[in-house]
């Protein structure tokens, strides 16, 4: 589990440091060029698909994991804007409450 959280806090860090740099030289205008990759039909658009796709598989793990219930699609809709960002909060939490069991972190109370 430790090599598992400093993954995740390694991801963190990186992430929302490239994310900083990025924002203050090109500001937040994402979506124009995110969807203006995708319907230029090459690679850039092709790789921001295939991101969107892992975006829309997180967020309904999350969704699923929580039962679908209200609290549990809010935090499926913060999956699939926050992207890694925040999965690796997201996982980091859930590594340090209850049981530290990857079945549990991944199942829930399911498991």
């Amino acid at each position: 589990m430790t090599i598992f959280r400093a993954l995740l806090v390694t991801i963190l860090i990186t992430l929302t440091t490239y994310t900083a740099i990025v924002v203050a030289n090109h500001g937040l205008n994402l979506l124009p060029v995110f969807f203006g990759d995708m319907s230029a039909m090459g690679w850039p658009g092709q790789f921001n698909f295939d991101f969107m796709c892992f975006l829309v598989l997180s967020a309904s793990w999350v969704m699923w994991r929580n039962k679908f219930s209200p609290s549990g699609i809010a935090l499926g809709v913060l999956a699939f804007f926050g992207g890694a960002l925040f999965l690796s909060i997201y996982l980091l939490v859930l590594s340090f409450q209850g049981s530290q069991s990857i079945e549990r972190i991944l199942l829930g109370q399911r498991a």
